[in-house]
């Protein structure tokens, strides 16, 4: 294994792997020896007094982590170049904070002290690039995954790193070094981007009335939120949902194949799929009908109702759901 530098630098976009890094070290070291500070509280003076002080055991190394020295100083930065020329010699530092860049006064002096890792996301096109992120970061976990799944995977859970991380790992115990397809991100991912969760969605598209409204109500009791707040996010997602089979309808029409509609709408295909199936469900005036009922409920949700809010909600969406042969517009 590898010695230990005495300061570390770890920086960078990719938050992930920033926090990897430092859960590396504190593994390495032990966390009986790790004392961490803020550089919000924290200056040169007391970082420099961290590092050299005697731990209450006797250890082989100690770790000292100093979070957010973005905010630092010129003169904290000052005080600390005599430690680096001079470190405690069982003592690692690391310095953690965001963005900070590698021609900075702060990287140049760890560089000749230590080691500067910086984590970053590709920079061109970030949410284009975030499948290659997501395909490189199962790799390191000896899993491979279809680039269509990768895509699939930001899709559902959108473009906060921290949250794909979180979904990686899980993919990762899962699958056990098997392959990833789009199929097995559609069914392990919950959808929490800019679409609804499928079972909610595939309810609706199936037009079965029961299993839609029951979707519903665990979205309601799995969130932390307000019932009404979590409603008006459904809503909207719904609104955004139907729009996309209208569109898929409409395509569909034109002869456009699901294939060729997926690249068009810049969605993955398996979801392009799923809207294809969910829109030969539907007429064309039913499709209209859901979008008005849709906004109908988003005025009920903001005030405009004096019923309670899962009462509107379970009403539209059982309207929305059985369609026109079945059920009046605004009943």
């Amino acid at each position: 294994m590898a010695e230990l530098a005495a300061v570390y630098l770890i920086t960078g976009t990719d938050r992930p792997k920033v926090a990897r890094a430092l859960r590396r070290l504190r593994e390495r070291v032990g966390e009986d020896a790790t004392e961490t500070l803020t550089a919000l509280e924290a200056h040169a003076d007391d970082v420099v007094a961290a590092c050299n002080a005697l731990g209450l055991f006797a250890v082989e190394r100690r770790l000292v982590v100093v979070e957010n020295v973005e905010r630092w100083k010129v003169a904290d930065l000052k005080g600390l170049e005599d430690y680096f020329r001079r470190p405690a010699p069982t003592t690692v530092l690391a310095l953690t904070g965001e963005e900070i860049k590698r021609d900075s006064a702060l990287a140049k002096a760890v560089a000749k002290a230590g080691e500067v890792l910086a984590y970053d996301l590709p920079k061109r096109g970030r949410k284009a690039d975030l499948p290659r992120w997501v395909e490189a970061q199962l790799a390191e976990r000896g899993v491979r995954i279809d680039a269509d799944a990768a895509r699939a995977l930001v899709e559902l859970v959108g473009e906060n790193t921290e949250e794909l991380a979180t979904e990686i790992d899980k993919l990762a115990t899962w699958a056990a070094g098997e392959r990833l397809t789009e199929r097995e991100i559609a069914e392990l991912v919950p959808a929490r981007a800019e679409t609804p969760p499928f079972d909610l969605t595939d309810a609706w598209g199936s037009r079965d009335v029961a299993a839609a409204v029951a979707a519903s109500e665990r979205i309601v009791e799995r969130s932390g939120d307000a019932p009404r707040d979590v409603l008006m996010r459904v809503t909207g997602l719904l609104v955004s949902h139907v729009g996309r089979v209208r569109d898929c309808r409409d395509l569909a029409a034109q002869g456009v194949p699901p294939a060729a509609a997926a690249d068009r709408l810049k969605r993955n295909r398996y979801y392009v799929q799923k809207l294809y199936e969910q829109a030969g469900n539907f007429t064309h005036e039913e499709l209209d009908d859901a979008v008005v009922r849709l906004a109908q409920l988003d005025a009920a949700l903001k005030g405009g109702s004096t019923l309670p809010g899962e009462l509107e909600f379970t009403r539209a969406l059982a309207d929305i759901t059985r369609g026109r042969e079945t059920a009046r517009v605004g009943a």
